[in-house]
């Protein structure tokens, strides 16, 4: 996957063929935000453009573009809630502390 980061954000990046321009969508956020352009330069100053903006209006309106806090439900017979508090309890850490530590090292490779 191609891809653009700006500011700790990242964008998917394609080509679109018919109309020769590259396209770009912003992923981890909950608004969908394109941006495009004709040539990387361009590309890459409104993906800038964009994040700029979405930061701007999420500080103007008093919210954070991500708030930190994820809720993830799990089928009971699987058995995720209680393993991962093994998992925690044996490297001497509070789920919410092990969970962040596990996703960051996943999401960060």
């Amino acid at each position: 996957m191609n891809t653009m980061t700006y500011k700790g954000y990242s964008a998917h990046i394609e080509f679109d063929e018919r109309d020769n321009i590259f396209v770009g969508r912003v992923l981890g956020v909950s608004a969908i935000i394109g941006f495009h352009g004709e040539t990387v330069t361009e590309l890459r100053a409104d993906f800038e453009a964009a994040i700029d903006f979405m930061i701007d209006d999420s500080n103007a309106r008093g919210e954070t573009p991500a708030s930190g806090k994820l809720t993830q439900n799990a089928p009971p017979e699987m058995r995720v809630h209680a393993a991962a508090l093994v998992a925690a309890q044996t490297a001497g850490k509070s789920l919410s502390q092990w969970v962040s530590d596990v996703l960051g090292e996943a999401t960060h490779a």
